[in-house]
């Protein structure tokens, strides 16, 4: 059986859209979506849950964040999980997982 590294999204954009052009002239986006999750608590109480996940996209899934992600907007993520390590200024390792956007659907239209 062969298993792969695949997660699917449906939430809503954060605040925050960074877009970067490295060297070679590609574009990297990187975002915040939220998504959330209702249940029922032991007093019968209906919760709402909100997740935040980071999420970066390359090529065509950052030139469509680039012109169509905004504030709230309400997106479907297709990807897959990677870690990242890096040091903080104090000089400490972090490690961080976030999600690498394939695909990117617009979900407001």
């Amino acid at each position: 059986m062969a298993l792969r590294n695949s997660v699917t999204l449906y939430g809503n954009m954060g605040k925050e859209l960074k877009i970067t052009e490295i060297k070679n002239g590609a574009k990297v986006a990187r975002f915040d979506v939220a998504t959330h999750s209702v249940y029922t608590d032991t007093n019968g109480q209906k919760i709402q849950k909100t997740e935040w996940h980071k999420v970066f996209a390359w090529g065509n899934a950052a030139n469509f964040i680039e012109n169509y992600g905004h504030s709230g907007a309400s997106l479907c993520i297709h990807g897959k999980l990677v870690n990242r390590t890096y040091s903080t200024k104090a000089g400490l390792s972090r490690t961080i997982t976030e999600v690498e956007a394939k695909e990117v659907l617009n979900m407001s239209a």
